[in-house]
């Protein structure tokens, strides 16, 4: 049994009706016994049948357990159904052999947009994760947001298993689809002089087009911004949009520049800014502290 299949039964079995309960114990008896990939897709499908509608919103204290289950894991986001999916094909009494491969690709094949996001739900939880690079790697390259993110974002996944060139990859890509950045598990930890090359290109291009450059691009610098990032991050907490402002001021704190956001700071006229400014200085200035851009015009 994988670590996180008890939490997810008892998440699944306290919100699900009786009927709908029958079946999934049904369901999750036949995949456990050895259903053949083409049943097991089928049973992914028909739990659309089976699942309330809406979110799983699970609670502070589920959230906190599935964290202890496997860092980096968040199903804050997660759907009824998504859940009800990622447990059925967890539960394959295969997922530890090579064959297992096969049966993955199985489900893709046959999969529609919703089942593909539980199926890149479910990678992070699966056991030799290694074996998935090149699908996950699939996944980060579509456009459709709701599977970008169902591969790259509240999931240890990418962290673990992604090369560097394949983690910037999935880190710009979600600037350009505007998936939540934040939300990356493990950014903070590969941030590289690479990344922020890369970022700080990008941030050049955008200004050349006369174009904004994407607020959570400047997550990507940290201690990595060099002059150069100092340069484009003062440039930008000098002009008329708030919501870059707030990314700017993160941005200077992560690279170490407080006695400049300081500067700048005093001299701020929104209060809003000068908040996320001065709450950046007392050190509240991590990857998750860009939510904050979430709220904000």
């Amino acid at each position: 049994m994988i670590p996180t299949q008890p939490l997810l039964d008892a998440m699944i079995e306290s919100r699900l009706p009786a009927a709908h309960a029958d079946w999934m114990r049904a369901a999750a008896a036949e995949i456990a016994a050895g259903a053949p990939a083409e049943r097991l897709a089928s049973l992914l499908s028909l739990a659309g049948r089976h699942a309330p509608r809406g979110a799983l919103a699970p609670s502070a204290a589920e959230r906190e357990e599935a964290g202890r289950r496997l860092a980096g894991w968040s199903p804050e986001r997660w759907s009824m159904l998504e859940t009800m999916r990622v447990r059925l094909f967890v539960g394959h009494p295969g997922v530890d052999g090579e064959d297992f491969v096969e049966v993955l690709e199985e489900c893709f094949r046959y999969a529609d947009a919703g089942e593909l996001t539980a199926l890149y739900r479910s990678l992070a939880h699966l056991p030799r994760g290694e074996r998935f690079v090149w699908r996950a790697g699939e996944g980060c390259r579509t456009n459709m947001r709701t599977v970008f993110e169902a591969v790259a974002c509240d999931t240890p996944y990418p962290v673990r298993h992604f090369g560097d060139r394949a983690w910037c990859q999935l880190v710009l890509k979600a600037v350009f689809i505007e998936a939540p950045l934040w939300r990356v598990y493990g950014l903070d930890q590969r941030l590289s002089p690479e990344l922020a090359r890369m970022a700080l290109d990008l941030a050049d291009e955008r200004r050349s087009a006369g174009r904004p450059v994407p607020a959570e691009l400047w997550l990507c610098l940290g201690a990595h911004a060099g002059e150069r990032g100092l340069a484009a991050l003062e440039q930008e907490m000098s002009i008329p949009d708030a919501r870059s402002r707030q990314a700017a001021a993160l941005a200077l704190a992560r690279a170490g520049a407080s006695a400049k956001l300081c500067e700048l700071a005093a001299s701020e006229p929104d209060p809003v800014v000068r908040g996320v400014a001065e709450g950046a200085l007392a050190g509240r200035c991590d990857q998750g502290a860009f939510a904050v851009l979430e709220g904000s015009n």
